[in-house]
């Protein structure tokens, strides 16, 4: 019985007294479970400024429900804002009224427009997709909630005072003041970088908007509860916004050149992507690279380095590792990448998205174990590390340390062969890669490894299997010739196999890569392969059905009403 128990101890178990071994199966150390309650590495939630401003919007809607129940309140608010702006109305002097006019002018008409629209430009122009969304919401919710404010409280103006600047509609909480402090605080958070600069900015931010309330005083068109009020719900919605859907810890703003789908791995991020590796990995990490950042676009590869604890035992098990990190903007990436390939040229057959971030990366942990245990030559798969629940995952694997890819290599006939049978045995498997381009094939001692599972797909198509093959004898052709890879391939295929990879094979079942380097090529290499199997007519990819009419129809007709929406309120909402 004590011997039956010990077979089923985790290789990495320590008896009293004893050290710990790294077994092949649990490479790692100690693993220390999460208790409910405590929070992921990388959590998403408010800072204090963000808290403390949405208490103060929560204040002010206690203050308009009292408001609204009775008048009295309305009237005690309403006397002790004159009594504050009646030395400064009753006080205005020939020099300063000129200047204070042209700040309310400038404050009311351009301040939001300007900023807005450089946002808008400068954030498009950075990639930051994100920000720039996220600056239309905070305009549209302050917009929304001045609204429903002001048509339900109906406060008039000062009344008393001369007016002499402009205003249009109710006061309390002031539209404009709202407007103008979602503007500077999105200018802040979408352009200027953290630290000292971004500290200038608010300190500047908070004097131009302090110079732009005083003339709104001065010239009389608001009173002070309306201007506080304003600027209250135009800075809380956009910090809350800000902070929840794109907090600075996980989209940091940097000035950088590089694909936006690598995500930076410096900071709060790193932090939190170390703590995750140390607590569900048992790993003492000492460093952290990206990796081969050229031929990924739909994660971030990272090259993970980290050193024994004291009390293992080293048994040659390696201190590298390559990884992935996924996170939303991947998974949507990937969403539109299909929806555009199923409205352009139908589903290819199997071709559909996942549904969470989570479910990716299960399914490329899953697809490499499969690979691992058909024998085909794959990384091996070590485990998964949550960064934020449903957000940021990091797919954790075997690091292939002095391998290239093969496109780097000089490719010789046993390893034109290595490729074709890679072929032969997920055939056999029942399996596709779906994704076969030189970045995916290393090239290690000699010997070709296939890497980057996560389209892979068990009991394809015929159709995605001969894909397959052709894309490989593809990548094979631009390291050698098009007619030795041929005759390679009739060791391993028959000609009708390969007519048929080439029948169904043109640009789009290409992954861009791979048809970039064709492409750069110049030899033709698709064309030579058709000339050398046998004649087969084309297989057809244009799948015409009712659903890709329908999806066709129905994603016209939203963008259209999306991007009549945007135009028609640009103007009600301060970019006009």
């Amino acid at each position: 019985m004590t011997e039956f128990v010990g077979d089923l101890l985790p290789s990495d178990h320590q008896s009293p007294g004893g050290p710990r071994r790294r077994g092949h199966g649990h490479l790692f150390g100690q693993r220390i479970r999460r208790p409910s309650g405590e929070p992921p590495p990388l959590p998403r939630e408010l800072n204090k400024a963000a808290i403390l401003w949405l208490a103060a919007f929560l204040f002010w809607a206690v203050v308009w429900g009292w408001v609204f129940i009775q008048d009295q309140a309305a009237i005690w608010i309403t006397e002790r804002d004159l009594e504050l702006m009646a030395p400064i109305v009753d006080n205005r002097v020939s020099w300063l009224t000129p200047t204070m006019q042209r700040i309310n002018e400038i404050g009311t008409h351009w301040a939001t427009p300007v900023l807005g629209w450089t946002v808008i430009v400068g954030g498009l122009a950075a990639h930051r997709i994100r920000q720039v969304l996220l600056l239309f919401v905070s305009l549209v919710s302050v917009t929304v909630v001045a609204a429903i404010v002001t048509h339900e409280i109906q406060r008039p103006r000062p009344q008393g005072m001369t007016k002499i600047g402009d205003w249009e509609g109710f006061a309390q909480p002031s539209r404009v003041c709202g407007l103008v402090a979602v503007a500077f605080v999105a200018t802040g958070l979408s352009l200027i970088p953290a630290g000292r600069w971004r500290r200038r900015w608010w300190l500047a931010a908070a004097v131009l908007f302090g110079v732009f309330a005083y003339a709104q005083l001065y010239t009389g068109v608001e009173h002070p509860t309306d201007v506080f009020a304003g600027a209250t719900v135009g800075v809380a919605f956009t910090l809350v916004l800000y902070h929840l859907i794109a907090p600075e810890a996980v989209f940091p703003i940097a000035y950088r050149t590089g694909n936006t789908a690598h995500l930076d791995v410096t900071g709060a991020r790193g932090a939190a992507i170390r703590l995750g590796l140390r607590r569900q990995l048992g790993l003492d990490v000492t460093e952290i690279t990206p990796v081969g950042l050229e031929g990924s676009a739909g994660s971030t590869p990272l090259h993970i380095r980290f050193e024994r604890r004291d009390d293992e035992v080293d048994d040659g098990a390696p201190t590298e590792l390559f990884a992935k990190l996924y996170a939303r903007s991947h998974l949507r990436s990937d969403r539109f990448y299909k929806l555009f390939r199923t409205l352009v040229y139908g589903r290819l057959e199997d071709e559909s998205r996942f549904e969470s971030v989570r479910r990716l990366v299960q399914h490329e942990d899953y697809m490499m174990h499969v690979m691992h245990r058909a024998g085909i030559p794959s990384a091996d798969p070590y485990g998964i590390v949550e960064i934020t629940p449903d957000r940021e995952y990091l797919l954790v694997g075997e690091f292939l340390g002095g391998a290239v890819e093969i496109g780097d290599a000089e490719l010789t006939d046993e390893m034109i062969d290595e490729g074709l049978d890679i072929v032969v045995q997920m055939w056999r498997a029942g399996l596709a890669h779906r994704d076969i381009k030189p970045a995916n094939l290393m090239v290690l001692d000699g010997h070709i490894r296939v890497i980057d599972v996560a389209f892979a797909q068990i009991r394809p198509s015929p159709w995605r299997q001969a894909v397959d093959l052709a894309n490989m004898m593809l990548v094979l052709a631009l390291g050698s010739s098009p007619d030795k890879v041929y005759l390679r391939a009739l060791y391993h295929f028959s000609e009708d196999e390969i007519a048929e990879a080439f029948a169904a094979s043109r640009g789009v079942t290409l992954p861009s890569a791979l048809r970039s380097d064709v492409r750069r090529d110049g030899r033709k290499l698709l064309e030579r392969f058709r000339e050398l199997a046998p004649d087969r007519r084309r297989v057809s990819i244009q799948r015409w059905t009712w659903r890709r009419v329908g999806l066709t129809v129905w994603v016209a007709f939203v963008t259209a009403a999306a991007v009549s929406l945007v135009l028609e309120n640009l103007g009600s909402v301060g970019l006009l």
